[in-house]
């Protein structure tokens, strides 16, 4: 498939004009063809304009006609075949088979999406009739719902290029609710955003939508910038750095008329190691975090980056075997050069902190001199990670830090430090676990998602996933950028006070013409109202 490097805009390629760019193979460091071209500041006009003119039409289409457009989306990406794999190998260093499978979990994301869209209840439709006799005050007819928010600007993700970047979650759940939707590439995969929203544009003119519903603006910092201050963007989805989201936080917070971004930043992830646990499964355990860490060359938002462990004989046995796994382990190319290179100084900043001893390997990973991203473990006190906060920093990449406490206490103290994360993972036995009630509870206040006897890496597409967490994990606690309710992002209530029927929306006529599920009175149920 010919790419032509520019920006789509409604559907068409704009013109050529702004700053050229290479994607770059990370095996290789060669340049890959062709040319991409930044997008101007008129295609970012060009891009919200479109958008808030198709806004109208999308959001009151029948929701049938939006299902269909996911589907159909889902449907052009398998169309796409090997071409769309063999242009994301060459821009990623990926392999193919995890290719394969972020493809199916994409399509399947988009699809599962469509039967959310179908089935309706997202939307919260409430019912309180009037009450004219009421005393002393009669209550007047009174029916909320959830409409979609306005047009939004997604960046694509460095490290997920199907699922996290053009026709990923954001973009699912955001044309899911009825918004229109515009990217922002990744700078790194360049041909894979533009392959996937080519797909994206094919399938919003088979189904007989407006051009404007969708766009993608390939540029770097400025034009994300450029896309977040627009006046006409009404809410923002990112997946990275922290760096990254702050900015786009504190800018979109900046605006005359500030807006809303849903940023998905850092994350250690903690993994706390009870005795039993260690004793019992000590080799598994230590089996199951290599795996866990260096999967996706550990770069992976959910990695465990930190492992709290009591010091004793049986912990020792259990690092001894996780050092010789590492050792054992081979490298991998990471995503970027400058991915590997953040690896490499993160991976200095917390080794060359006090009371820190590398275990394995014996030279520093993600070294400048090579493409890979090599797996690590290191190891320190409990006291002497407390008062150095660098030593809870991402190392986004295949290390992994041991924490040793020499008392429950200490690893309670170490969690309560910890800013807010994705997740946190407790193993332990029976015993072990209705004996840490309360750093369950704790681990509850700091994370979005607590997994026992389990491995953080893996994220479940599913009506009951969390993906967020309190700051800096993300920048809006309340909501998960994986799983059905992410949709809930990008909508916003609506009250409809003493409304003609005619002149409700379906979802809130007396007659349940869509047989959904509402709150009338304060009861759920299907019926029409009485």
């Amino acid at each position: 498939m010919t790419l032509h490097g520019k920006s789509i805009i409604a559907g068409q390629p704009a013109s050529a004009g702004g700053n050229v760019f290479h994607a770059i193979n990370p095996a290789t460091a060669a340049e890959l063809e062709p040319d991409f071209h930044e997008g101007l500041p008129a295609d970012v006009n060009a891009a919200l304009n479109a958008a808030v003119a198709a806004f109208n039409d999308f959001r009151t289409c029948p929701p049938e006609q939006r299902a269909r457009l996911l589907e159909s989306i889902a449907a052009e990406i398998e169309a796409l075949g090997d071409a769309l794999l063999q242009r994301t190998m060459l821009e990623t260093g990926l392999p193919l088979v995890r290719l394969q499978g972020e493809r199916a979990r994409t399509c399947g994301q988009l699809r599962l999406f469509a039967g959310v869209v179908r089935e309706g209840s997202w939307i919260d439709a409430r019912i309180d009739p009037a009450l004219p006799d009421r005393q002393p005050i009669p209550r007047p007819d009174l029916r909320r719902m959830l409409i979609p928010i306005g047009p939004v600007v997604v960046f694509g993700a460095s490290n997920f290029p199907y699922a996290f970047s053009v026709a990923g979650g954001d973009t699912a759940s955001a044309l899911a609710a009825g918004c229109p939707v515009v990217v922002k590439a990744h700078g790194a995969h360049p041909g894979t955003s533009e392959l996937i929203a080519g797909a994206v544009s094919r399938a919003v003119a088979t189904c007989g939508l407006p051009a404007g519903i969708f766009s993608l603006v390939h540029g770097g910092p400025a034009v994300g910038m450029a896309l977040v201050k627009h006046p006409l963007t009404a809410a923002v989805g990112f997946t990275g750095s922290h760096a990254g989201g702050r900015a786009l936080f504190d800018a979109a917070a900046s605006r005359t008329h500030p807006i809303p971004v849903f940023a998905e930043m850092s994350s250690v992830n903690p993994v706390v190691l009870l005795p039993g646990a260690v004793r019992e499964r000590g080799p598994a355990l230590a089996q199951g975090l290599l795996t866990s860490f260096t999967l996706g060359v550990g770069q992976f938002c959910t990695k465990p980056g930190l492992v709290f462990v009591l010091r004793d004989s049986e912990t020792d046995t259990l690092v001894s075997t996780l050092v010789g796994l590492v050792e054992k382990a081979a490298g991998g190319t990471m995503l970027s050069p400058g991915i590997r290179t953040a690896f490499g100084e993160n991976c200095r900043r917390i080794t060359g902190a006090r009371g820190v001893s590398v275990l394995a390997p014996a030279s520093t990973p993600g070294g400048a001199d090579t493409p890979l991203g090599q797996p690590a473990v290191a190891m320190v006190s409990a006291a002497d990670f407390m008062d150095q906060p660098v030593l809870a920093t991402e190392a986004f990449g295949p290390f992994t830090l041991i924490v040793l406490a020499d008392a429950p206490d200490q690893i309670t103290a170490c969690v309560h430090a910890l800013e807010g994360q994705l997740t946190a993972t407790v193993h332990g036995t029976s015993a072990d676990l209705d004996g840490a009630r309360a750093l369950l509870s704790l681990l509850e206040q700091k994370v979005g998602r607590v997994v026992i006897n389990g491995f953080p890496t893996g994220v479940d597409v599913g009506a009951a996933m969390n993906h967020g967490g309190p700051y800096p994990a993300t920048t809006d606690v309340r909501f998960t950028s994986v799983g059905t309710a992410a949709l809930l992002r990008f909508a916003r209530p609506v009250c409809y006070q003493g409304y003609p029927q005619d002149l409700l929306p379906d979802a809130l006529r007396d007659r349940n013409v869509h047989g959904l599920m509402r709150r009338i009175d304060g009861q759920l149920t299907r019926d029409d109202v009485a």
